[in-house]
């Protein structure tokens, strides 16, 4: 369990995180998103202990990391943005120096950690010949190494190719389904696919935070419709689709042109939630004697969502 409360820092006159409050149960995958320089970095450094908050409280299960740091941070794995390995060792001896550090047995921590990690390929291998992919891994192992309880990743995908980015993705779900664990990421479809919640900060402040799935729905409509028309004006398609009950709202869009309807209205739609409003688009449509050439639902994405959050706060 992770417990923020009232957190904030300042750097001389500029408050980098503005009186943050969130809570993480165990057992959760927790995406930390915001604009560069919103103050994610800055709320994860204070989570780990790194540094120091101007104000508020940080408990990890009940400890507060500034009264009991050993204690706080003996809980947690951190792997910042860019991991701090040392390029001139072998992966096997820096993993047992790690160990080794962190009063671990070696032997058995860094056999275990070299199946879960994906890394028994490259153990032989100097840690400056390794792709960043590998790096990463090795990284991982390193803020696995005390068996923490809360991992908290600081853009692990960062930098890495396609497939580079889903072995790693595949590790963090597999190690999600045991410990508390919080991503913080550019990239907003990993988001959706990796976390089961989202905490979205801007300029500082916390400025959303709900399940991933009910994001849509509490931030924004979770869907709408594209309607492209043809055989009326905008205006009229517009003024008899309004028309019907439960749009809220209807607007033109861009859509890919048809060769054979080049001045096809294209329109996007939106209905109070949970109204289906398909069948009555089409009805009106074939009252009216238009071609409806499609008629499709769109999500809004969690891109969007971000957008519209962030820059409206």
């Amino acid at each position: 369990m992770i417990e923020v409360k009232n957190l904030s820092k300042r750097f001389g006159d500029f408050k980098a995180v503005d009186d943050v409050t969130f809570s993480i149960p165990t057992g959760q995958i927790v995406g930390l998103l915001g604009p560069n320089g919103a103050g994610k970095s800055t709320t994860m450094r204070m989570i780990t202990g790194f540094l120091k908050a101007s104000s508020g409280t940080v408990l990890i299960d009940g400890i507060n990391i500034e009264e009991n740091p050993v204690g706080a941070k003996q809980k947690i794995g951190y792997m910042p943005e860019s991991a701090p390995l040392y390029s001139d060792m072998i992966v096997e001896d820096y993993l047992r120096y790690v160990a080794q550090m962190q009063s671990q047995n070696p032997d058995e921590k860094v056999r275990h950690l070299c199946d879960e990690c994906g890394l028994r390929e490259v153990m032989h291998k100097n840690i400056s010949e390794l792709s960043r992919g590998y790096r990463q891994r090795v990284g991982l192992a390193h803020a696995l190494m005390n068996d923490p309880e809360i991992l908290i990743l600081d853009e692990p995908t960062s930098g890495l190719d396609p497939n580079q980015i889903e072995d790693v993705r595949n590790l963090i779900r597999e190690i999600g389904k045991t410990r508390t664990v919080i991503i913080s990421t550019h990239i907003l479809g990993e988001v959706e696919m990796l976390c089961s919640r989202v905490i979205i900060i801007s300029k500082g402040r916390l400025v959303a935070d709900s399940p991933t799935k009910e994001l849509r729905a509490r931030y924004g409509h979770a869907e709408s419709v594209f309607v492209q028309v043809d055989g009326a004006a905008e205006s009229d398609v517009i003024s008899a689709l309004s028309a019907i009950d439960a749009v809220q709202s209807c607007s033109p869009s861009e859509g890919e042109r048809i060769a054979a309807a080049p001045d096809a209205v294209c329109l996007l739609m939106t209905a109070s939630d949970g109204v289906e409003i398909r069948k009555d688009i089409f009805e009106t449509c074939a009252k009216k004697g238009w071609t409806l050439y499609e008629m499709s639902l769109r999500k809004n994405s969690l891109e969007d969502i971000f957008h519209e959050i962030t820059l409206n706060n």
